[in-house]
């Protein structure tokens, strides 16, 4: 059981709240600690049930820039994606969205083929990833059985652009690989332009843009990028 965590069924005493309050901050400063001494994550894989524990990583992250989508005589001269800087930054967090966050998704979709995996640092969790693979009803996977899905990557503030997303990515395509998957395929947005050059640094190709995929959220635009794990596997038979 988490430290910290009561279910909704007992009752406890204000004391033992603070008590447990008291207990999780110090084991909050302590990952902190660990995460700033050293950045050699323990990458492994979790039982589904920890995609609570998964949630508390924060995923928000500060829009300071988008990439702006420039449309060439009406699509046939092609299309253009430039980094445009915003004069006021703002923060998005996926997790605030309705029914988005990680303790919804066991409700829309059935999870037995996910994965998930944690990154640790000395036991103190300090990112994950969460594959989909093989699920009905989940369009992104296209009804494809050689298509895994990279669904959520997520690193904890302090450990950000310290090879811990590189270490889950890794993982992330052995997973699917080890399922005879061909490809990995990641869903982002134009404002996400850290994500965007991190999932291009791993080799992905940017494979589709639907600037109409979020009819809540006309500024954003989605992009979907695919890497092919092919060539992996034959260099692996």
């Amino acid at each position: 059981m988490p430290l910290g965590y009561r279910p909704s069924n007992q009752l406890a005493s204000p004391f033992v709240d603070k008590v447990a309050i008291m207990l999780e901050s110090a084991d909050e400063q302590r990952c902190q600690q660990e995460t700033e001494r050293d950045m050699h994550a323990e990458i492994r894989e979790e039982p589904l049930r920890y995609l609570e524990e998964h949630a508390r990583i924060p995923i928000a992250f500060e829009v300071s820039s988008v990439l702006e989508l420039t449309v060439r005589d009406q699509g046939f001269g092609g299309f253009g994606l430039a980094e445009r800087l915003l004069t006021t930054p703002y923060v998005k967090d996926y997790d605030a969205l309705p029914a988005n966050s990680p303790a919804d998704w066991s409700r829309q979709f059935d999870l037995s083929n996910w994965g998930l995996l944690s990154a640790r640092l000395e036991g103190c969790l300090v990112g994950g990833a969460v594959i989909a693979f093989m699920t009905e009803g989940l369009a992104i996977l296209e009804d494809r059985g050689d298509l895994a899905v990279l669904w959520d990557i997520r690193v904890s503030p302090a450990a950000r652009r310290r090879g811990v997303a590189s270490a889950l990515f890794s993982t992330a395509e052995q997973w699917a690989g080890a399922r005879d998957c061909r490809q990995i395929k990641v869903e982002t947005q134009n404002i996400n332009v850290a994500a965007c050059k991190f999932y291009a640094s791993r080799g992905c190709e940017l494979g589709a843009i639907h600037r109409f995929a979020y009819p809540e959220f006309p500024e954003e635009i989605q992009l979907l990028w695919y890497k092919d794990l092919s060539r992996k596997l034959q260099s692996s038979e």
